[in-house]
């Protein structure tokens, strides 16, 4: 683990899943290795009322219903497409979830204008197939493929970039739970296993892109999962993932609680800046999401860890979150610079400390984009 960049939630959290196997006395669909409500535990976390001997850590924050009816929807024949806003938890969550059903999150496929069908099924090593012709043994199966092989969770990231033909084939393999090979004359068809499932994920900024048919709709549940805007949930995100951050960098570094009171504060206030708006043109081009909040975070810690003084400070923060909202010029710098003028420096001049830091650090930084 300490060899690979970003380790999958197999890899992660891989002792805590051999632990909860091994207490699991429920029921488990096909072949599971966690029942549901090992699954739910593991994703959400422990409570006091569950009774167990050690806590488990929460690590998808979000509406217990969502999870269930994402379990629930897996254990039955639909496949599951999670759907919201960029930087939603979509991705994450079905990763947990395939980690937790599977023990296998990286039989993944991503949705791009340049995804074909061979992405999804099958497609043929050449040097294989000129020595030997065509055979299984020539064959490269896609993930989705070794996933249906296997009877596993298979996942299709950013379902509506890919085009429509893509999404097509995937019909009939949520339909039939097979892949034919015409190419072969024998062992020509690759059947399910039970316990294979798609999770595929979609970006509802993205709608008009490629929109899917009724038939593939059909074909999956929908959970909506929605922008965090409850500042308790999102503060609690927020915390968990400085914490892993500052881990995995071997940062040691102090981050002081008002600095993140002030991010969510801020981009609470864009958020509602952008609801107000008249147009998109008085919007910022960001989704305004949590994950953005925690790039934010991000940024400003290594910042401060290599060219500061290994403290973070409003002054940098505040650097960091222009830098990182300011993707249209001139827009989002004027959208910004209203902000600044218009909520930053009245809180500044009320409640002073680190709000006075902010307000500087800002300006200067919409001074240098400009």
């Amino acid at each position: 683990m300490t060899e690979m960049l970003r380790a999958p939630a197999e890899t992660k959290y891989a002792e805590e899943l051999d632990w909860l196997e091994s207490i699991d006395d429920g029921p488990k669909p096909f072949s599971w290795r966690l029942s549901p409500k090992m699954v739910r535990l593991f994703i959400l976390g422990s409570e006091r009322a569950d009774g167990l001997p050690r806590e488990v850590a929460q690590k998808w924050f979000g509406d217990r219903s969502f999870v269930e009816r994402a379990i629930v929807t897996l254990a039955s024949d639909r496949g599951l497409l999670l759907i919201g806003d960029p930087g939603t938890g979509k991705s994450w969550l079905a990763e947990l979830l395939s980690a937790a059903i599977s023990r296998n999150s990286t039989l993944v496929v991503q949705g791009t204008a340049g995804t074909t069908e061979d992405h999804i099924k099958y497609s043929w090593n050449v040097s294989a197939v000129i020595a030997n012709g065509q055979s299984r043994a020539s064959m490269i199966p896609s993930p989705i493929m070794t996933a249906m092989e296997q009877g596993v969770i298979g996942r299709f990231e950013e379902l509506t970039r890919s085009t429509s033909d893509v999404q097509d084939a995937l019909i009939s393999i949520l339909s039939e739970k097979y892949v034919s090979i015409p190419e072969l004359d024998d062992d020509n068809i690759v059947f399910a296993k039970p316990g294979f499932s798609i999770i595929a994920t979609a970006n509802s900024r993205d709608r008009g892109v490629n929109d899917l048919s009724s038939a593939l709709k059909r074909r999956f549940n929908f959970v909506r999962i929605p922008v965090v805007t409850n500042k308790k949930s999102e503060a609690e995100i927020v915390r968990f993932r400085t914490v892993e951050l500052l881990r995995r960098h071997q940062i040691e570094l102090d981050v002081p609680p008002t600095l993140l009171d002030i991010l969510l504060q801020s981009f609470a206030d864009l958020r509602a800046a952008a609801a107000s708006a008249g147009s998109d043109d008085e919007k910022l081009e960001s989704a305004l999401s949590t994950a953005e909040q925690i790039g934010v975070l991000e940024d400003a810690i290594l910042h401060s860890n290599f060219f500061g003084d290994r403290s973070l400070r409003a002054q940098t923060l505040a650097g960091s979150l222009v830098g990182s909202l300011a993707r249209r010029a001139p827009e989002d710098l004027a959208i910004l610079n209203k902000y600044w003028h218009g909520v930053v420096e009245p809180r500044s001049k009320a409640e002073g400390g680190s709000w006075t830091e902010f307000l500087e650090g800002g300006r200067e930084a919409i001074k240098t984009l400009s």
